[in-house]
């Protein structure tokens, strides 16, 4: 049956080349394959950056009407799986999100269209607060929902395969089976989703794309429910607490632009895990440091009964540390067709790639967008 199908490749396997593959694979005229040097199922690492985020859908954050819409596209698919019953509802956590903002600005447009939106009282901002604002917010975990992302795929019949794609030409012209050992097999089009390596990748090779690096710390907390944020503009860290189903809460975090590298001590701590980059002790301190004095909640109910708790009782219940590579692009979100040639045959290239921190805000809103376009230049929409 899959002989019938378009053949579509798509570049990448992060959560945005896994909510394409999937979109594409469930429309049922598709035959899809991710081509990518790392899966979810992989070990982790820094090379895969949606592993590690956080984290929590805020819908219509900002000024860009096109991002906008995005965010709000995917805040209505995440708010229909989280519902009770839904196949992905173990991935979802809905909680009171609670926001103190440090300048006159306050908070971006659209953010007082959640449900449950309010303003704060001024009892209970942080301390030199200028606003604050509650609504409801739905967590996930990205591990779980990368998991869930990645079954939905080849539950539908889709295919995944490790290879490491130097020049999309190659994929154009011999589609996943050039990575299988097989006689190629052109694909009628290809997606790439390829984050961070759009910098390096042939064929691509935006330069506009560099890396944000996040750093976090992922504590067993079953009693915090529910999460915050502390943002303020000058600052390089911007302190949270996001819950996640299943008791733990991730504490960040870092917003670090063109930010590659560690120091020789992490180095050393990278080679016996066989990561790089790898998080920083220093980082790793203040970030729970600086989350234990907004938040002393997120410490242990016990370490709170007669006493001010300290970073020292947060350590026991440390989970996981985690560092990524956001994939940030100078002019946002890459949505474009393009007709690649090689060696006489031609295909359709999407690029979808630069989304930065909002990933898995804007992935099935990005994703019908950029389906769209492929269809459209295909002739087939």
């Amino acid at each position: 049956m899959s002989q019938t199908k378009k053949q579509i490749t798509v570049i990448g396997a992060g959560v945005i080349g896994l909510t394409t593959a999937v979109h594409l694979q469930e429309k049922d005229e598709y035959q899809v394959t991710i081509v990518a040097e790392i899966w979810q199922s992989d070990h982790p690492t820094a090379h895969y950056t949606s592993h590690w985020a956080g984290g929590h859908h805020r819908t219509a954050d900002g000024e860009d009407k096109r991002q906008r819409a995005m965010d709000e596209r995917t805040y209505q698919v995440f708010r229909l799986m989280s519902e009770p019953g839904h196949a992905a509802e173990k991935c979802f956590i809905r909680t009171p999100q609670y926001e103190h903002y440090f300048e006159e600005l306050g908070h971006p447009p659209g953010v007082e269209n959640m449900p449950d939106f309010r303003y704060m009282e001024k009892s209970e901002l942080l301390p030199g607060a200028v606003v604050g604002i509650s609504f409801t917010a739905i967590s996930f975990d990205a591990p779980l929902y990368l998991d869930y992302l990645q079954k939905c795929f080849l539950d539908a019949g889709g295919k995944l395969v490790h290879g490491s794609v130097q020049h999309i030409k190659q994929v154009v012209e011999g589609g996943s089976a050039v990575f299988e050992g097989r006689l190629p097999e052109p694909p009628v089009a290809v997606v790439v989703c390829a984050g961070l390596g759009a910098r390096t990748l042939g064929g691509v090779e935006d330069k506009t794309v560099t890396p944000v690096r996040g750093q976090t710390v992922i504590l067993h907390a079953p009693w915090v429910r529910f999460g915050a944020t502390r943002r303020k503009i000058e600052d390089e860290m911007i302190s949270y607490v996001i819950p996640r189903p299943g008791g733990n809460i991730v504490v960040g975090g870092t917003m670090s632009a063109d930010d590659w590298c560690v120091c020789v001590l992490d180095v050393l701590w990278a080679m016996t895990r066989n990561r790089y980059p790898a998080p920083r002790e220093k980082t790793k301190t203040a970030i729970l440091a600086k989350a234990l004095a907004l938040w002393p909640e997120i410490a242990p109910p016990h370490a709170r009964k007669d006493r001010v708790p300290t970073i020292a009782d947060l350590y026991p219940i440390i989970v996981e540390e985690g560092v990524g590579l956001r994939p940030q692009r100078d002019d946002g979100i890459r949505i474009e067709a393009e007709l690649v040639e090689a060696n006489g045959v031609k295909a359709p290239v999407i690029f979808h790639y630069g989304h930065g921190s909002s990933g898995f805000e804007s992935s099935w809103g990005s994703t019908y967008m950029a389906v769209d376009l492929m269809e459209e230049v295909m002739g087939t929409n």
